[in-house]
């Protein structure tokens, strides 16, 4: 029983860690590939001052697609009113790659879609698990970040993404 209680505590102590603004850190340098196979380098993802969402995940991963397919549903309305841009990095490895850009295109997802199949994007930010979302603000800085997804999770999100948009400071979530 007490190992039990030792775990929870533990496993609860780590996602409140995890859900913890951050303040101050830019993203890192990796290159990454796009969907269509280009080399991309990270420190150039930018968003002309406005939030930028990061979103990592895995198609083994279902609330990681779950959490994508709600980021895309309200994506047009979040670029509507903050300008918001999604990114959403595949920690998939290299021998499921190639399943990433068909199952992206079959679900018409919107945002961008970049592939870190080496994972070293994912180390650079510290990524343990997915999904893992960071909200960045104008000036590419990570201000928030958040493990797991639960439905309605985007909602909570999108008001802090119109609090980024705003200048607001959301250090206290």
């Amino acid at each position: 029983m007490k190992r039990i209680v030792v775990i929870i505590f533990v496993v609860l102590l780590g996602l409140s860690a995890t859900a913890q603004s951050k303040t101050g850190n830019k993203l890192p340098s990796v290159n990454v590939k796009t969907l269509d196979g280009k080399t991309f380098n990270t420190s150039e993802i930018s968003n002309d001052g406005k939030p930028i969402l990061i979103a990592f995940w895995a198609l083994w991963c279902k609330p990681c697609k779950k959490e994508l397919d709600a980021y895309n549903e309200l994506y047009e309305d979040w670029q509507d009113e903050t300008g918001v841009k999604i990114i959403a990095v595949s920690i998939d490895d290299a021998r499921s790659t190639a399943k990433v850009k068909p199952f992206v295109m079959g679900k018409d997802w919107q945002f961008d879609v970049l592939l870190d199949p080496n994972q070293e994007f994912k180390r650079a930010m510290s990524v343990n698990m997915v999904p893992h979302t960071f909200l960045l603000d104008g000036n590419g800085e990570i201000v928030y970040q958040h493990t797991s997804y639960y439905e309605g999770l985007e909602d909570e999100l999108f008001e802090l993404v119109k609090k980024v948009a705003k200048g607001e400071d959301i250090s206290n979530h």
